[in-house]
């Protein structure tokens, strides 16, 4: 094979590095397993151990690589490292990073090749979802990403990522407001969200920040990007025993995006968080190693990639429907939201 057909894969052992690395062999790709345990990678033929802390196992790590995704948590430790390894060989970097603060680090690095993070169910998905609803919109009001997750069995990386992002925060909650990110110590508000049918009116946990917070105003002119969670599954979270057995939650994905009185809706449904992910990631690296992207430093999913045409090769394994402007009854966000709203559409004509 060709250097062009190689892909390192850091964290090839963890549970979505499992998903990314036969997700590559599937598209024709040959992954180059790699991560900090070499006991854990032993069982992956022409494995090659390298260290965060060791640039030059990095290197030799990425030796011969066309690109690395990175899958390898908590990515507050993972990924400047591996990114500035794959600057040293020149390749594109992709990660699969949930946490909110890391993501924030990893927009701010300066690199001339691209560097796309966040490219997983929480972050790349919904971010792509909003790109493709905004359309040939400009700006907009806000964007609203609803999950309804039927369970949530945590991975022990889900659970490590949650722990190191809230010590990285001292304990508050995030969220992207007025035009920027705000720090609260107040509890995230209860609320209700109208999922399509056969879902219906959901209790959900209001600003239950995730990725999509950082990804979304990276690229796209909106005031306010809010995310909610399904209250079960927000629970499960933290109370669910860790497990990194393949799962077989059902997921709807619901994003709304408002200008004025007009609203855009596109919807995505599908079968496991975490095992989506890997066609998101090597999508990703396939359209970037195929010259379907012009971009070049740190950028989020929707920026780098045509959106619409990007969700349509996620099938069959993400479904997604391009609702385009709906004027049905508005999720209940807030009372006030709400009212507004509703008197927008009576004066609008």
């Amino acid at each position: 094979m060709s250097s062009v057909d190689k892909v390192m894969v850091y964290g090839a052992y963890g549970h979505t590095g499992r998903f990314v690395v036969a997700e590559l062999e599937k598209r024709g790709y040959e992954p180059l397993p790699s991560g900090r345990d070499a006991n854990k990678l032993a069982e992956f033929p022409g494995a090659r151990p390298a260290s965060v802390d060791d640039p030059a196992s990095l290197d030799r790590a990425m030796d011969g690589a066309a690109a690395v995704i990175n899958c390898a948590g908590p990515f507050a430790a993972t990924a400047a490292p591996v990114i500035d390894a794959a600057a040293r060989a020149g390749i594109p970097y992709v990660d699969v990073a949930a946490e909110i603060e890391a993501n924030i680090d990893t927009f701010k690095v300066d690199v001339s090749t691209l560097v796309v993070p966040a490219m997983a169910f929480f972050g790349g998905l919904g971010d792509l979802m909003a790109t493709a609803a905004m359309g040939d919109w400009t700006s907009a009001d806000s964007v609203h990403v609803a999950y309804a997750l039927s369970s949530w069995h945590p991975t022990a990386g889900t659970r490590a990522a949650g722990a190191v992002s809230r010590e990285r925060r001292n304990g508050r909650r995030i969220r992207y407001a007025n035009g920027q990110l705000e720090y609260r110590d107040d509890a995230p508000p209860t609320e209700e969200w109208t999922f399509p049918a056969p879902l219906g009116t959901q209790p959900v946990i209001g600003e239950f920040s995730m990725a999509d917070i950082v990804t979304i105003p990276t690229h796209l002119d909106v005031h306010e990007v809010r995310t909610y969670m399904t209250t079960k599954a927000a629970k499960d979270v933290l109370t669910q025993p860790v497990s990194d057995e393949r799962t077989a939650e059902s997921f709807v994905v619901d994003v709304i995006v408002r200008s004025g009185a007009v609203e855009r809706r596109i919807v995505a449904r599908g079968q496991d968080i975490y095992a989506v992910t890997a066609p998101l990631a090597v999508e990703a690296v396939h359209r970037v190693l195929s010259g379907q992207t012009n971009a070049t430093g740190v950028v989020s999913a929707g920026e780098a990639f045509d959106s619409e045409d990007f969700l349509r090769a996620l099938s069959p394994q993400v479904e997604v429907e391009i609702v385009g402007v709906w004027g049905a009854r508005p999720p209940k966000i807030t009372t006030s939201d709400s009212a507004r709203l509703q008197s927008n559409r009576a004066e609008s004509p």
